[in-house]
């Protein structure tokens, strides 16, 4: 067995894509269904050990937002560079709910509320500013 795909619903499908692009997955598959009005986009780390994707689920007609609900926890990733990578997000807009105080983690969330792990690849890096003294914000 192996693992293929994790699925999230996404309201606005741009958004979503800018945000994970944010994060550096690429588009790898999108397929457009006309007759059931909804569109699959799959994106991948482009990491060549990691063949898992994930898979964003586009309804077109859906106005309302999606519910997230305590089932789903999150997308979790090894990045090289937690600093850098979150203050290329920061730069960009988005906001870091859990700051990588420790050198090793950080949340952040999607336009639709999916929270998304950031974990430091092997070691943690040490402390510095201004992560160490940023407080954590909403929820992850």
């Amino acid at each position: 067995m192996r693992f293929l795909h994790a699925m999230v619903r996404v309201l606005d499908l741009d958004a979503a894509l800018r945000f994970f692009s944010l994060l550096g997955l690429q588009q790898v598959r999108r397929s457009d269904h006309e007759a059931g009005r909804y569109s699959l986009v799959f994106l991948s780390t482009g990491h060549p050990e990691d063949a898992a994707t994930v898979e964003l689920t586009w309804n077109w007609d859906q106005a309302e937002p999606y519910g997230t609900g305590r089932a789903f926890g999150h997308l979790a990733y090894a990045v090289r560079d937690i600093y850098a990578l979150c203050q290329h997000l920061a730069d960009n807009g988005v906001e870091i709910l859990r700051p990588p105080r420790d050198g090793r983690m950080a949340f952040v969330k999607s336009p639709d509320g999916i929270s998304v792990e950031l974990l430091q690849e092997g070691a943690a890096l040490p402390p510095a500013e201004p992560w160490s003294s940023m407080p954590n914000r909403g929820s992850w």
